[in-house]
């Protein structure tokens, strides 16, 4: 079962939830208090929804709304299970479903070209569909507020540029905003200048959600974009917008990293998400709480169901809660309580069922690339009763995957280290030597522009160099086998002690140290830093060398730690080995992609390049079999565009993306191939081949062992080739 919604109907509590019982979604309805001895909850619409992403149920309890996979948005009537489709989407899926107070009208975001989305209004008596903003921005999460006068949704429509700190560059970091719309046309505005000084009138007794006072909701369609005005808040990070007594409220998120490299120190939390309300009465922001990570709204919208710091609480939604824990206006709910009985292989056998299902209705082929998908699962089905663990079952899933030939197509288990000590690790190599002591090899240099890059033993006043020997960890000595490994178990992030014994000779030195729990990053940038030196010695210092370790937010920042250095060399060799994929590939393009047009020539500084940050000659592409996915499409991108050749071996082969939005009930998550990818010059062929080198350069067990590196060593070659028969381009002498 899956999204469950409350509602009151005929003076009593009901509940309604998304099953797949039957195989296929529908909705089940079952009283609140628990269903009789011997009865069953009343199921509707089997095998018609698709499948069930959004659930909304008007306050009156006649009809539910749906969104479905597909973009239709439904409505199921509850009296007598009729489905009627109200409008549908060839952009995706409907979000934000929700009722006016009268459940006369429902409103959702609906979503057209990426990544736009706008608003509209059913009436749910004939469906007629109506435009409540037009398709210009992303508009989002809407609600009525409770006296149905009003729209409040929220919207990317603020156009407030930043530049960049580090380049030539300008981005809407903040540009949402919480907006309202009036939606009778005699309705002022709650912001704008009253008659009467009473822009926001309070009801004046209390109303229950079956009382003869639900307002009546009346909408005057002609005008409705013009009547948009926005909330007097400053734009910012905003989401999850919901109606409650006398206002709205919303979650307002901070700006921060993707790495987390701005926080003052890498261990430190990110900033809280707080819950602020707008008091329309009053015309303020309150802050609720400051640190929200979910919540919803009572139906009576005067309290706040909301998860925070890893608890559930209930708090009112027009005030702070109290600071009392035992107090009525802060009510901590005990899931301790909550009680369940799991029964593994039944378990199993639903998510085999349901992975089938969602690869089904989500694959990007509907013939499910001529593979007999139904076939597959009925011939993989008796496997479930011989599966023993969890880890059996993931198996399993992986291998009705691996029958679709498709890349992408991934199971992956909830898990992670889990909160025990790590190992700690000293950021250097070490060896055994002939004496029987372990010495410091080498000690990786620290990466100053990433603040987890660091190398233990090159932080200030520890002063341990190579050749130095490590003879005590913590005041133990270090045994002459297995070495100080051992000894460092659980010290990551720690201080810890260090004896040390100078390669000169002389007292032993004690230095404190914090281990790293993984030495990746340092190492990681040892290894591009090692190929830079390489690449400036062999071309006599005329080619520059970027590497992309991905497509993601680590492979932008690590472009442009050194861009504005290496591309203002003659020639630039671009590593794409090892490149683990993601979505920026088109950033990265078009960064490769300029070309020098002209130059600034300011007096007393030298000329640089029109635009800027351009190569200035020769672009040279370096790739292997670890480059997938959009590290595939790089390098397509790469030829296709004429920026320079590709060297190396033949790329991964996988380009059918995913959106990774599906979980199973116990957290596994389960993907679909389901973005195809045409690319010029090779149509649908890069999935299940890959990008062919313009020269092929295999890396051999051999090179790796001895230190070489041939598919490096061949680009440099053939950048300074190009750069014999096309010249780098120099800014010219002034007139």
């Amino acid at each position: 079962t899956r999204l469950p919604r409350t509602f009151r109907a005929d003076g009593e509590e009901w509940v309604v939830w998304v099953t797949d019982a039957e195989g296929d979604d529908a909705l089940e309805f079952a009283p609140a208090t628990g269903l009789a001895p011997g009865a069953t909850p009343r199921r509707l619409a089997a095998g018609q929804l698709g499948r069930v992403l959004a659930l909304a149920m008007a306050p009156d309890g006649s009809r539910a709304a749906v969104a479905s996979h597909d973009g239709r948005v439904l409505l199921v009537e509850r009296e007598t299970g009729e489905v009627r489709e109200v409008d549908r989407s060839e952009d995706g899926d409907a979000s934000g479903l929700v009722f006016s107070p009268d459940s006369a009208w429902l409103a959702w975001s609906h979503p057209g070209p990426d990544p736009l989305r706008q608003l509209k209004l059913a009436n749910t008596t004939d469906l007629s569909v109506s435009e409540a903003t037009p398709l210009r921005f992303k508009d989002w999460s809407p609600a009525f507020t409770l006296d149905g006068k009003h729209l409040a949704f929220l919207s990317t429509r603020s156009f407030d540029p930043v530049y960049d700190e580090h380049v030539f560059d300008l981005a809407f970091v903040e540009g949402a905003r919480p907006y309202l719309i009036t939606l009778a046309a005699t309705t002022p505005s709650p912001f704008g200048p009253q008659r009467h000084g009473r822009p926001f009138e309070t009801p004046d007794r209390e109303e229950t959600p079956d009382s003869e006072g639900t307002p009546t909701t009346r909408i005057d369609i002609e005008g409705l974009a013009d009547r948009i005005v926005p909330f007097p808040v400053e734009a910012a990070r905003y989401s999850r917008l919901r109606a409650a007594k006398d206002g709205v409220l919303w979650l307002r998120h901070p700006v921060i990293g993707v790495l987390g490299a701005s926080r003052a120190n890498p261990e430190d939390p990110d900033p809280r998400t707080e819950l602020e309300r707008y008091d329309l009465a009053q015309q303020r922001v309150e802050h609720l709480a400051g640190d929200a990570d979910h919540f919803e709204v009572s139906g009576d919208g005067k309290r706040v169901l909301l998860w925070t710091d890893g608890r559930l609480k209930v708090v009112p939604s027009d005030r702070r809660a109290s600071g009392d824990e035992d107090s009525d206006t802060n009510i901590t709910v005990d899931l301790g309580r909550v009680r369940q009985t799991v029964d593994p292989a039944a378990e199993w056998r639903q998510m085999f069922d349901e992975t089938g299902r969602v690869m089904r209705d989500n694959f990007w082929r509907p013939d499910m690339n001529g593979v007999d998908w139904d076939g597959v699962l009925d011939r993989y089905r008796p496997v479930l009763d011989r599966l023993a663990t969890h880890d059996d079952l993931v198996d399993l899933l992986w291998e009705v995957h691996g029958e679709l030939g498709t890349s992408h197509a991934y199971v992956t288990p909830r898990g992670g280290h889990g909160g025990g000590a790590r190992q700690g690790l000293l950021g250097a190599d070490l060896s055994r030597h002939e004496d029987g002591t372990w010495r410091i090899d080498r000690v990786l240099p620290s990466e100053t522009s990433d603040p987890h890059a660091r190398s233990p033993l090159a932080a200030p006043g520890v002063a341990v160099r190579a050749g130095d020997a490590v003879v005590a960890v913590a005041g133990q000595p270090v045994d002459p086998v297995t070495g100080p490994g051992p000894l460092l178990v659980g010290t990551a992030g720690k201080p810890v002690e260090l004896t040390v014994s100078p390669a000169g000779g002389g007292e032993l030195r004690h230095a404190v140290v914090v281990p790293l729990a993984d030495e990746e990053p340092l190492r990681y940038h040892a290894w591009v830093a090692d190929r830079r030196a390489h690449v400036h010695e062999k071309s006599g210092g005329r080619l520059g060398y970027l590497h992309v370790p991905d497509m993601q937010a680590p492979g932008w920042a690590q472009i442009h730690r050194d861009l504005r250095v290496e591309v203002a060399r003659e020639g630039l060799v671009v590593d794409v080995r090892e490149n683990r994929g993601g979505h920026t590939s088109q950033l990265v393009v078009e960064k490769l992609a300029r070309r020098i047009v002209g130059w600034d020539l300011p007096r007393g500084m030298r000329p640089f390049s029109y635009p800027m940050d351009a190569p200035r000659g020769p672009v040279v592409a370096v790739a292997n079999e670890f480059s997938g996915s959009d590290g595939d499409i790089v390098n397509a991108a790469i030829k296709a565009l004429g920026i320079g050749p590709v060297v190396g071996t033949r790329t991964w082969g996988g380009v059918v993306g995913i959106d990774s939005r599906y979980r199973l009930v116990d957290g596994t998550l389960i993907t679909q191939p389901k973005y195809a990818f045409w690319l010029e010059g090779y149509g649908w062929g890069v999935e299940n081949h890959g990008v062919d080198p313009d020269v092929e350069v295999p890396q051999r067990p051999q090179d790796y062992v001895a230190g070489r590196d041939p598919q490096l060593d061949e680009a440099i070659r053939m950048a300074l080739e190009a750069l014999e028969a096309t010249p780098a381009k120099t800014p010219p002498s002034l007139p």
